[in-house]
């Protein structure tokens, strides 16, 4: 059995146009899902590797559908029902075939009310690892203090840290995300950055040397996530590339969450550094054949699928 991974972070309701279109006039809607942490949760149970994940939620049915999902995809959703706010909503547009617009109505709401305490309930000292992303500190002060107390727990435990930058400017105002971001990166054991991401830790140009400025901060492990051109990782000082897989996207949303539970998921398992790159640039082209956040994960025995063959199974 692989080693449980450790999450929190925020989970919303997300609503969805149907169709391609502005919602000022769009009247079907699907509803689901979403958020980082619990993208990463769903992407590593898919893959196999047990999965916990910690949040608040609100006293109502868009709480209630957030669990059930998390749930009914094997992760051991732990939730934090949160009387006293609402489940915070996202709303996706499409208002072209090849643009998705992200709306967020989630001020006040019941994930940002993640509390330092909360981290007790989460299990982070038995796990094989722990995973936050730089999008549940911008939440709210008391949010951002339950993410340091869950990393420094991980720290006296001796349970490795993943850190995703995941930089939402919106989420942040006028605060220094820079600070909290740097502080992350010098306890993580793993960074994954898109190399703008990058460049709001440290100064460099390319992703090679982008890597270097990170590790120099503590990461044995640094993974500079760059889209269609794959990505670059400097894991114990060695330098490694992946090219992407070429695929005709859907919709790109949580599919640096999809890649990122591909590493892990992997180095969980003891594989080395190309199979893990391997398969995180897969799971990352999953996630962008089908809208949703995570609906297109795949599963294990699907990976091959990206390889080519018969079109048709019978």
């Amino acid at each position: 059995m692989t080693p449980r991974v450790v999450t929190l972070g925020e989970s919303m309701a997300l609503v969805r146009a149907t169709r391609v279109g502005s919602l000022a006039t769009e009247s079907e809607m699907t509803l689901g899902i979403g958020g980082a942490e619990g993208n990463v949760a769903i992407a590593l149970a898919r893959l196999g590797t047990d999965a916990t994940w910690l949040g608040r939620i609100g006293a109502d049915p868009l709480g209630e559908r957030i669990l059930r999902e998390l749930r009914a995809e094997g992760v051991d959703a732990r939730g934090i029902v949160d009387s006293a706010a609402p489940t915070g909503l996202m709303v996706k547009e499409s208002r072209t075939p090849s643009s998705t617009r992200v709306l967020y109505y989630r001020a006040g709401s019941a994930g940002s009310r993640l509390q330092p305490e909360d981290v007790a309930t989460a299990g982070i000292e038995s796990a094989g690892l722990l995973h936050v992303s730089g999008i549940t500190p911008a939440l709210s002060d008391s949010a951002s203090a339950a993410i340091d107390a869950a990393v420094d727990t991980a720290v006296a435990a001796g349970v490795p840290v993943s850190f995703d930058v995941n930089h939402r400017s919106s989420l942040w105002g006028d605060r220094d995300y820079r600070a909290v971001y740097r502080r992350l990166a010098e306890r993580a054991t793993i960074v994954f950055a898109g190399d703008d991401e990058a460049r709001l830790l440290v100064d460099g140009g390319t992703p090679a040397s982008l890597a270097r400025a990170i590790a120099a901060l503590g990461p044995t492990q640094v993974v500079i996530k760059l889209g269609a051109d794959g990505c670059l990782a400097l894991i114990d000082g060695v330098e490694h590339s992946q090219p992407a897989v070429r695929i005709t996207p859907v919709d790109t949303v949580g599919a640096g969450d999809a890649f990122v539970a591909g590493y892990l998921a992997e180095l969980l398992a003891g594989l080395p550094v190309a199979d893990r790159l391997a398969t995180a640039v897969r799971t990352g082209a999953f996630a962008c054949l089908s809208p949703g956040d995570w609906e297109g994960y795949p599963r294990r025995a699907e990976l091959a699928l990206l390889d080519g063959g018969e079109p048709v199974t019978r």
